[in-house]
């Protein structure tokens, strides 16, 4: 916690001006620029913790001033007092308490960038690209982003409505259970008998660990083998640099996984995959959208630099940067700074971009419809078929069990108990493409 006496908030523009004054690189003309603007600062601080209509403390006040000199850089610098330390470092350990949402400000509302899968926001049915418009009838509108965070944090078991607007809908309202988050990051199964499904829904410290696991046990529940793999990343929001580059490291054989750039080209880093592709080559497509940001768009850059993937779905999220946090631990707080910005492999810059698929499909609800053809059969007094026995009639077995994701494993990769590419329009067009590419592949080793 910061603590100022009211000595020191007096006299905190002159000490920092002094301070500029006395080692800062800049010309004396700057430094007297500095000067006079810390000075004001000074001074509005003084009128303000002397005058406003409520009292406030110079703690909230010095706070306030920090997070409006972050905000006005980037949406992704941040301060990040005690309790939001904390919070974020268990985030990246993969369980923490709250709703189960990444999100960002735009336009001055809270915008869903994922709700994370099985978490209170998922199954409440949010989207990516909801706005939240207000926490408990209170309106978002001039709320910083990580005030609102604040107030859609809570005690396990308290509900919390939030008031959304989506495209193509009214405006409504939604009640939202708080929970305990644990973060699986990693599920599997396997996808129609042959193709290995693996879904990565953020990148924190359990995701290369499994990662390895779903390769190993999907090759092992594979009777046939696995003919190749779909990697989905849709509504991923991102995370761990290092695992993203892990993540990548795993598919490929060798070769720039991605650079970062900051202010001083001094700086820069190239991260190369090590030798060896855990998957020995086989067709792999990734599945990404609009809620795939930052980590997992290092992945599907790399992944499609390479030639190593197709890249299939929509265009990704486009956060091109790379944040840093700096422990302040005299305050038990921390500095959230973007510091610099990531290439792909061939020095593509993605930020505000996104990565674009090699194909483009749009999700889809798919239905059974009936069939608008007549058929023979279906005309009066035809002529019956001399050389049938009636089996080709018989109506196909409907109690037989198309699950496929392995029910007995003790991790079942997903609950759904029918498979998913007949629910899921994009996830069936990658699996069809993974077999069209492992069918070929055979037909010309012949």
């Amino acid at each position: 916690m910061m603590k100022f006496g009211r000595a020191t908030a007096l006299k905190i523009g002159a000490a920092v001006g002094l301070s500029v004054l006395l080692h800062g690189p800049a010309a004396f003309a700057d430094e007297q620029e500095t000067f006079k603007s810390l000075d004001l600062f000074s001074k509005v601080f003084e009128q303000v913790r002397e005058n406003y209509v409520e009292e406030v403390s110079e703690e909230q006040l010095i706070e306030a001033a920090i997070q409006g000199m972050l905000r006005s850089l980037d949406p992704h610098s941040s301060y990040l007092p005690a309790k939001d330390y904390d919070a974020m470092r268990t985030d990246t350990r993969g369980e923490f308490g709250g709703l189960g949402i990444e999100v960002t400000m735009e336009n001055g509302f809270v915008k869903v960038v994922t709700p994370i899968d099985d978490t209170p926001a998922y199954r409440a049915g949010l989207k990516a690209g909801d706005y939240i418009t207000h926490l408990d009838g209170e309106s978002v509108q001039g709320m910083s982003l990580d005030e609102a965070v604040e107030k859609m944090r809570g005690g396990v078991g308290e509900d919390i409505v939030l008031g959304i607007a989506r495209k193509g809908a009214e405006p409504f309202e939604v009640t939202v259970t708080r929970d305990k988050i644990k973060i699986r990051s990693v599920r599997y199964r396997v996808e129609g008998g042959n193709v290995g499904y693996i879904r990565i829904s953020r990148f924190n410290e359990q995701t290369q660990p499994g990662l390895d696991k779903a390769i190993r046990r999907l090759n092992e529940k594979a009777e046939d083998g696995i003919v190749g793999y779909v990697l989905d990343l849709r509504n991923n929001p991102g995370g761990l640099l290092d695992q993203a580059i892990s993540v990548s490291d795993t598919f490929l054989e060798r070769g720039l996984v991605v650079s970062t750039r900051g202010r001083d080209n001094a700086n820069a880093q190239d991260f190369r995959a090590r030798p060896g592709d855990a998957t020995d080559g086989l067709p792999l497509v990734v599945l990404i959208n609009g809620g795939s940001a930052s980590a997992s768009e290092i992945v599907a850059g790399a992944l499609q630099d390479h030639g190593r993937a197709i890249i299939v779905g929509e265009p990704s999220f486009g956060k091109g940067s790379v944040q840093t946090i700096f422990p302040l631990p005299q305050f038990n707080a921390g500095l959230k700074l973007t510091t610099q910005r990531y290439y792909t492999p061939s020095g593509r810059s993605i930020q505000a971009k996104g990565i674009v698929p090699d194909i483009m499909v749009q999700q889809a609800k798919l239905e059974k419809v009936e069939s608008r053809f007549r058929h023979e059969a279906d005309l009066r007094n035809a002529l019956t078929n001399d050389q049938s026995g009636g089996a080709d009639t018989a109506p196909a077995d409907e109690g037989a069990d198309t699950t496929t994701n392995g029910a007995g494993d003790e991790e079942p990769a997903i609950d759904n108990s029918t498979d998913l590419a007949q629910q899921d329009y994009q996830l069936s067009r990658a699996v069809d493409l993974v077999r069209a590419i492992s069918l070929y592949r055979g037909m010309s080793d012949q």
